[in-house]
């Protein structure tokens, strides 16, 4: 296969890496706080012993949208979402992750937890307990839970050293190896939820412009096939 053909599936590759991640886009559209994902190319270039070099582009890297989605207002005691740059700090089987994803409640044990179970940290990395039949329960900007002017405890807002090095999971939580640190600038509203910050429509017109461009592709590889094959078959008469 020459130069052209390689050129094209390494294309091929990387455009059916992009439909993938442009779909979960739409499907997570009204994912509460999913950040928008998109695809980065990247190119590797070889010389080739006695003739030109052979460049091959693939679309291997992940790029993630961090920008703020829409409020959503839902009247939940629990339901929280954030304004700036934080996310709350959950407490998984596989360590502690970052989300933006607010939609909480207490369990059968008073653990404030996530949609999945999993416990919600407070500003010092403890799960965050929530006594039952206190009363009326409000929570402040900076995470302070109070009940008839008690304090009961503070939900923690961290942000990441390096945004950049962010590893998504399981939709809406990130880990990261760089470390976090207290989100200062960052506050919560009660009773809101943060939607998707996913554009649809420009998701679902980049989903068509992705569609045509391997088409086109496609067709290329068919004519080049062909193209061999008439060769081959003039080579042998």
């Amino acid at each position: 296969m020459d130069n052209a053909g390689y050129t094209t599936l390494t294309r091929q590759s990387g455009l059916m890496r992009e439909m993938q991640v442009v779909a979960n886009n739409i499907a997570n559209a009204a994912t509460t706080g999913f950040r928008q994902e998109g695809v980065i190319f990247s190119e590797y270039v070889m010389p080739v012993r006695g003739g030109s070099s052979l460049s091959m582009g693939r679309g291997n890297v992940g790029s993630t949208s961090f920008s703020q989605g829409m409020l959503n207002q839902t009247g939940g005691t629990f339901d929280l979402a954030i304004e700036g740059d934080g996310y709350f700090l959950i407490e998984t089987p596989q360590g502690e992750r970052l989300s933006r994803s607010g939609a909480f409640s207490p369990n059968a044990e008073g653990d404030l937890v996530t949609l999945s179970g999993n416990r919600v940290l407070d500003s010092g990395g403890a799960p965050v307990f929530v006594p039952s039949d206190v009363g009326k329960i409000s929570i402040s900007g900076d995470g302070t839970i109070s009940a008839n002017g008690n304090l009961i405890g503070q939900i923690g807002l961290f942000k990441p050293n390096d945004p950049n090095s962010m590893i998504r999971e399981d939709g809406v939580m990130f880990r990261t190896d760089e470390g976090y640190v207290p989100a200062e600038t960052a506050a919560m509203l009660q009773g809101f939820v943060e939607n998707s910050n996913v554009d649809a429509i420009t998701q679902l017109a980049r989903m068509i412009e992705v569609q045509r461009a391997y088409e086109m592709g496609q067709s290329f590889l068919e004519s080049e096939d062909q193209r061999v094959r008439q060769a081959i078959d003039s080579l042998t008469k």
